[in-house]
């Protein structure tokens, strides 16, 4: 048996999973990521961390079939990343500075690209090899699958499916800059903006009024309730992501789209908006594509990182 191992870096952990050659996760576990003195600190200790991992676990380099890395900032399909603000890092190659310290084959990715690859293998788009995954959190995150290959364009910014212009009103910037993006509109933050203009709006009756602290939770849970003004704030929230995905669709056109992310929980009622407004607007040969809920959760990442070299 041969194994591979998968590592996610995020902004305050990195984390990190030992695999069998068959995809079955064995361990997983986690390291903190000392961004200090520009992020040079991060790769050595995850070198550290897997090379501890084979001694503990007594293989060799023999049994290791790769390491995959992924980190939030571009990366192109040559493992170059170009910036990674939260970690500190500039442009380098980061396939070739964990190589050389492991003296293992690895491969690396933008961190959503990479999620959504782990979700099309054994996630919500498992069974699939074109697949969209959209990730609603803080942010909105994304990753196209073609062919089971990640389409990461030419220099990593592939699948930014969160900055897609979809609003020329908007005078309000989103944290990339510009106005008007998919993440202003249906992250979970978004949302709570779509609820807070719809309030201000006219003086209709909502428990929503009643929130100290709105939140996408709170929005359709009262969704969930029947309240009428909630209800208003789900359908604009899924003709905005819709419309969106209906274009992404027109391009690539994928047969599942996966989503993820803490608004995911709200569970399927979050895909009966999405998906009637995509049908509405989608081109008639990419009406096909379903609909699902990721289900690899913070694992994804790993997962895909692990595919990476086992592909």
């Amino acid at each position: 048996m041969r194994y591979c191992f998968g590592v996610d870096v995020g902004g305050t952990t990195v984390k990190l999973g030992f695999f069998d050659e068959e995809g079955n996760l064995l361990e997983k576990w986690e390291i903190p990521t000392r961004t200090e003195d520009n992020g040079k600190h991060i790769l050595p200790d995850v070198a550290a961390s897997i090379l501890d991992k084979m001694k503990e676990r007594e293989v060799s380099r023999e049994d290791i079939v790769g390491v995959g890395i992924d980190a939030p900032g571009p990366i192109d399909a040559k493992g170059t990343v170009y910036v990674a603000v939260n970690l500190g890092w500039g442009t380098f190659s980061l396939k070739n500075e964990l190589q050389s310290l492991l003296n293992l084959p690895v491969e690396a990715g933008n961190d959503a690209n990479v999620a959504a690859l782990g979700e099309m293998w054994k996630g919500g788009g498992q069974g699939y090899s074109n697949v969209v995954v959209v990730t609603l959190g803080t942010g909105v995150g994304g990753g196209i699958i073609v062919d089971g290959k990640i389409l990461s364009g030419a220099t990593g910014s592939g699948g930014e499916i969160g900055h897609i212009h979809v609003m020329d009103s908007e005078t309000e910037p989103c944290n990339c800059g510009n106005c008007g993006c998919l993440e202003q509109y249906t992250s979970a933050t978004g949302i709570v903006r779509l609820a807070k203009r719809r309030l201000a709006e006219d003086d209709k009756s909502s428990v929503l009024r009643e929130c100290a602290n709105i939140s996408a939770k709170t929005v359709f849970d009262a969704v969930k309730d029947g309240d009428e003004l909630a209800i208003e704030v789900a359908e604009r929230f899924g003709q905005i992501l819709g419309k969106a995905l209906a274009g992404i669709a027109a391009v690539v056109n994928p047969e599942i789209f996966v989503i993820g992310g803490g608004v995911s929980k709200a569970g399927p009622i979050l895909l009966d908006y999405i998906q009637k407004n995509y049908m509405q607007a989608a081109f008639t040969g990419a009406r096909g594509a379903l609909f699902s809920l990721a289900t690899l959760g913070n694992d994804a990442g790993i997962y895909g990182a692990a595919k990476l070299v086992l592909d």
